[in-house]
């Protein structure tokens, strides 16, 4: 698909009179982008490249029409109708007990993420992947987001992935998307112990005709369910999680207190410490208020 849509390209560009740097100066990317995407090389075009490509060469929708297909190589089998589902969803209930959920990924922990496991192939693939990542991200934007509620195990807060920046940074990522009023992140501490879902996760979709389903997923394995029976069975599972996750704020502390602490920067304090040195200074102002107060003479009464 890769190769069909390249071929399309090159044959719009060549009836529309254009040299491949000619088109890469209308779509805003060097001449050699346009070679890789004629020749179904390097990482395969964005949709917002597919989109300008189509608009300059009066493809006519053409080219937009093909890029799901030519994306759709890129991931397994069982992942590609859930992605299609979850790009029309009114409402995304997610739980995760590895990862923080691909919506909510920096750019630097998702290629972290992705560059382990057994589905990946080589640094095209990822680069693949990566983008697409990204681009379903948008999803999440204005004007017309879905309804986001996410439950993080404690453990996506305590898993080292990409090293210390790269945990702070998505962390403070977290905390920025759950400010949003569509976006809703809760924690499920350690203590809660085993639960119906444990050792994978669970996506619920609500789709725009108010029907649902359900898709849980493992290291290398995913599986689709649309049976309403099934999705019940899941539904009533995810809705046990959030009544053992914590609450909104209590869950923001959690995240932001492993923000500062496991994976503080070396060049500041940690909270802990912040904590002590507040202390030192609000007794040494008091006990400089008590001296003060001790060199005052006393009053002297009326039968002095």
């Amino acid at each position: 698909m890769a190769a069909l849509f390249g071929s399309r390209v090159r044959r719009l560009r060549t009836a529309a009179g254009l040299t491949q740097a000619q088109l890469g100066a209308k779509t805003h990317v060097v001449s050699t982008r346009i070679t890789q995407v004629e020749r179904a090389s390097g990482a395969r075009p964005t949709l917002e490249l597919a989109r300008a490509l189509d608009a300059a060469l009066g493809a006519d929708g053409l080219l937009v029409d093909l890029w799901p297909h030519v994306y759709r190589e890129s991931f397994p089998d069982w992942s590609r109708t859930f992605m299609a589902y979850s790009a029309q969803a009114a409402a995304i209930r997610q739980y995760t007990g590895h990862v923080v959920p691909g919506l909510l990924q920096t750019e630097e922990y998702a290629r972290a993420v992705l560059s382990v496991g057994l589905s990946h192939r080589n640094e095209e693939h990822l680069e693949e992947r990566l983008t697409a990542r990204l681009e379903r991200q948008k999803r999440l934007d204005p004007p017309d987001p879905p309804e986001l509620l996410a439950i993080l195990d404690e453990t996506v807060l305590r898993k080292r992935i990409g090293g210390d920046d790269v945990m702070r940074r998505q962390l403070a990522r977290l905390l920025e998307a759950a400010a949003q009023p569509h976006i809703t992140v809760l924690v499920l501490p350690f203590d809660e112990g085993a639960h119906d879902v444990l050792g994978g996760s669970l996506t619920v979709l609500t789709l725009p005709d108010g029907s649902e389903v359900a898709y849980t997923e493992g290291a290398d394995h995913g599986q689709l369910f649309e049976d309403p029976a099934d999705v019940r069975r899941f539904a009533v599972a995810y809705d046990r999680l959030r009544a053992a996750a914590l609450p909104p704020r209590r869950s923001l502390h959690m995240i932001r207190s492993a923000m500062e602490e496991d994976y503080r920067d070396p060049n500041l304090p940690s909270r802990s410490a912040r904590r002590r040195l507040a202390q030192e200074q609000l007794q040494q102002s008091g006990g400089r208020r008590l001296r003060r107060g001790g060199r005052r003479n006393p009053r002297r009464g009326s039968g002095t």
